[in-house]
């Protein structure tokens, strides 16, 4: 009962933070078929908040998801939490070495030459695209795992 409201934060946090993810794999299908120009277009206005509320997100994702899983120590349901969250700091992880240098690779020639962009773009799509694919998958999972963490705990309690 005392994490209860601990639990409800990480919970909902990590339903936002996987919304992030979510948009972009709907999205993915008619994208791949724009053509440069317009997916350049598209990718250098459509994002400008998915980075502020999407990395603050995630951020709170990941501060709250250890808070949780240090104060769920040998209590029920611990290990499924600690995958759950585990899946989150991986998710975070492939963003990290996939999707974020393009991004600053893309920061970097918008600078320098703007005119740079869709041909850019065209090149690092596939990497940036399924980047965020295989970040939303590993965060399904997470957040599938924090899930039944709390039907286990639930279980628990009502058995004792």
């Amino acid at each position: 009962m005392p994490f209860r409201r601990l639990r409800f934060v990480v919970l909902l946090l990590a339903a936002l933070t996987l919304t992030m993810e979510a948009a972009h794999v709907l999205e993915l299908p008619q994208k791949m078929s724009y053509d440069p120009t317009l997916y350049a277009a598209v990718n250098s206005t459509l994002y400008r908040y998915f980075a502020i509320v999407g990395g603050s997100l995630t951020i709170l994702t990941l501060i709250a998801g250890a808070v949780l899983v240090i104060a769920l120590r040998k209590r029920p349901g611990f290990h499924w939490t600690l995958a759950g969250v585990a899946a989150y700091y991986l998710a975070f992880g492939i963003w990290l070495a996939v999707v974020e240098p393009v991004n600053r690779t893309v920061a970097a020639a918008a600078a320098r030459d703007p005119a740079s962009l869709p041909q850019l773009w065209t090149a690092l799509r596939v990497r940036w695209e399924y980047g965020h694919a295989a970040g939303f998958i590993v965060e399904l999972i997470g957040l599938a795992l924090l899930l039944w963490s709390v039907l286990l705990r639930n279980r628990a309690e009502h058995a004792a």
